[in-house]
């Protein structure tokens, strides 16, 4: 926001009834309705970054687009405090009450996460509540060196795994959560917007400054390659983390041999290791 203020570009807050039009064609249009007056602005392109519920993908035929869904039995209670980390690295917890999260935002800063159902209510969970809650579910050590505080933000969020295909139509192009949500256990989220920019600016760069037309068709297939391979590494760390209503005995084994097996072998974290960091663009 300020490498765009410096460059004396033009951002517009609190636009209202936003449309996209004409992006099967070569010129595309955005209108819009600020402070009563209707606007619109001449594109060359448009690039729909404006989330989930944003008006890009909405704009899209049904018939042009495809959607798949996963939507998994339960959400994360979360609670933001200003209290120190628990440790230096993250702490994931598969226990028998349900996973658990201990995650740092600086060193006085902390979130934390506890696997709850999806028709809680977070405003039944206290701060005293919560913590005892988090308490239970990590090991001994973690839980002694836990810090409490007052919460500055308390919220439940339902888990999901969504793509939207393909990522282009004609001038529109999707980017971000507009194209894709992947469940946090992975941390992939702001990983693949970025990811989408990367591809994005490389279709762009080609097609006004080298004027290949050519370019622009390879953002969709080149961005959901690696889309589709952080959804399969958050469904997979979300698979073996969470304790899910329908597994019964045998599936909590296997979620036991699976996490025995990647602590046990060089092989499994490295592959771990590579796709939490984040694949190469």
């Amino acid at each position: 926001m300020d490498v765009r203020k410096a460059s004396g570009g033009r951002t517009i807050y609190g636009a209202q009834d936003v449309q996209l039009h004409d992006f099967d064609g070569e010129s595309p249009r955005v209108s819009y309705v600020l402070d009563g007056q209707m606007h619109e602005i001449a594109c060359d392109v448009i690039a729909g970054c404006d989330g989930y519920h944003g008006v890009s993908r909405a704009s899209v035929p049904d018939d042009a687009i495809t959607t798949v869904e996963r939507i998994y039995p339960f959400g994360w209670l979360g609670v933001l405090a200003d209290v120190p980390p628990v440790s230096d690295e993250l702490i994931y917890v598969n226990h028998p009450r349900g996973f658990a999260l201990c995650s740092m935002r600086s060193r006085t800063r902390s979130r934390f996460y506890i696997q709850c159902e999806l028709g809680e209510d977070a405003a039944n969970w206290s701060d005293d509540r919560f913590f005892d809650e988090l308490r239970r579910r990590l090991d001994p050590a973690a839980a002694a060196a836990l810090v409490t505080g007052p919460s500055l933000e308390k919220s439940i969020a339902p888990l999901r795994s969504f793509v939207a295909e393909p990522m282009r139509f004609g001038r529109l192009f999707l980017a971000g959560d507009a194209a894709h949500i992947v469940p946090p256990t992975g941390a992939k989220g702001l990983n693949l917007a970025a990811s989408d920019v990367h591809y994005l600016h490389a279709s762009l760069d080609g097609f006004f400054n080298h004027r290949d037309r050519a370019a622009l068709d390879l953002y969709s297939p080149r961005a959901l390659a690696r889309v589709w391979k952080a959804v399969r590494f958050s469904w997979w760390m979300t698979s073996m983390m969470h304790r899910f209503p329908d597994n019964g005995a045998f599936g909590q084994r296997i979620q036991e041999a699976e996490l025995d097996y990647l602590i046990g072998s060089d092989a499994a974290a490295t592959s771990m290791a590579e796709n939490y960091v984040g694949l190469p663009f």
